[in-house]
């Protein structure tokens, strides 16, 4: 008789929704602001400052530009290494450590409102003073760090600041409020890079830049249009991968213009006259859903509904049935590098590669779905 009533509880539970695949609704942030140009502490206080406003308009997940903390490095699109190097030594002394105390802020702020939190910033090397790299943190609502992922490849003039990063971080967080990934500028073209994503399930991909680029000349000739750039990336990734697209851009503000000022004017005026971004936020259709942002300061808001995917991935799922698998090959090394491999390392074999925690992501979850055992934070 027990036996008869588990088995009616059991299908009891199939015909309601104790079974059924689940599509989470709620709102996601862009956050269009600017850093204080060059001031650590008082962009960590600004971005807590966004947390804060975001969860109060009832925002779940927020995304903030590239190299947010403490800022991208504008003078390298315009200003040699001859003379560039004192921007270089300011922003490598101003660069952080992914465990350092400065996130530890931004993760405190994430787990008191209850908010996901993806974050750009410069990142110094634990073992060498002048290695850099364009980094992204993605933040649980606990304030554990779920993802780190490093530019795999600079962009154009970036090579002279940055370093290469690796495919430890070319993953997809497994959430409460759906399959979060992100890239950072110019990877959003690389189609190689995007659908490792996709192919790891990505519901939600964030995007990020930086604020200008500049003219070629002061009365605005030449500018590479970064804003039509981005509209086109982030629309075809959108609709390739069926998901959501969040992209986070940085205003343009007086305190990256006064970082500038010892260029000269003739650049000045080529970065007033070049092209802004644009920060918005794209559905599974390619199309944006949020008033825009681009010369104005805030946040952009909209409704995430991850259930509009369904009948979208019918059409076209090239992770599933609409793809030849048996044609097409692509494999991906998310070993992290490192730039030695001690033999009596206890962390790992000579060779192989190192493991995120390896080369100091504190707090990481090596394993795609797993959350890190986070030290406790304070409040």
């Amino acid at each position: 008789m027990q036996d008869i009533q588990q088995k009616k509880n059991f299908l009891e539970q199939i015909n309601g929704d104790t079974y059924m695949h689940t599509f989470p609704k709620y709102k996601a942030a862009a956050a269009h602001i600017a850093p204080v140009f060059n001031d650590v502490a008082h962009t960590v206080d600004k971005a807590c400052d966004f947390i804060s406003e975001a969860a109060r308009k009832g925002v779940r997940l927020i995304a903030f530009p590239e190299a947010f903390l403490p800022g991208y490095p504008l003078w390298a699109r315009v200003a040699p290494p001859t003379e560039s190097e004192n921007f270089f030594f300011d922003m490598a002394k101003r660069a952080l450590l992914v465990d350092g105390p400065e996130l530890g802020l931004i993760r405190q702020a994430a787990r008191r409102h209850d908010m996901f939190v993806s974050i750009g910033f410069n990142e110094r090397s634990p073992v060498s003073v002048g290695c850099l790299w364009n980094s992204n943190v993605f933040i649980g609502n606990d304030g554990s760090i779920l993802n780190h992922h490093r530019k795999l490849v600079p962009t154009s003039f970036e090579k002279l600041v940055y370093a290469n990063g690796d495919g430890a971080g070319l993953r997809v967080s497994d959430t409460e409020i759906g399959r979060i990934g992100m890239l950072i500028c110019g990877e959003n073209t690389n189609p190689l890079a995007r659908y490792a994503l996709m192919a790891d399930g990505e519901q939600v991909h964030i995007c990020t830049y930086p604020a200008i680029t500049a003219a070629r000349t002061p009365d605005g000739k030449g500018a590479y249009d970064l804003q039509s750039g981005i509209r086109i990336r982030a629309a075809g990734h959108a609709f390739e991968a069926k998901a959501y697209n969040i992209v986070a851009s940085t205003f343009y503000d007086s305190t990256q213009r006064a970082c500038l000022e010892p260029l000269g004017e003739q650049m000045l005026a080529r970065f007033d006259a070049g092209s802004r971004t644009v920060s918005m936020i794209i559905d599974p259709k390619g199309e944006s859903i949020a008033e825009e942002l681009s010369t104005e300061e805030g946040l952009v808001i909209a409704e995430i509904d991850l259930s509009l995917a369904v009948e979208l991935k019918r059409l076209h799922d090239v992770v599933g049935y609409y793809n030849r698998f048996d044609i097409f090959k692509l494999t991906v090394d998310r070993r992290a590098n490192r730039p030695v491999a001690f033999i009596d390392d206890s962390l790992g074999a000579a060779g192989d590669g190192g493991s995120p925690r390896e080369r100091g992501d504190h707090n990481f979850a090596p394993s795609q779905n797993a959350r890190a055992a986070a030290s406790p934070l304070g409040s």
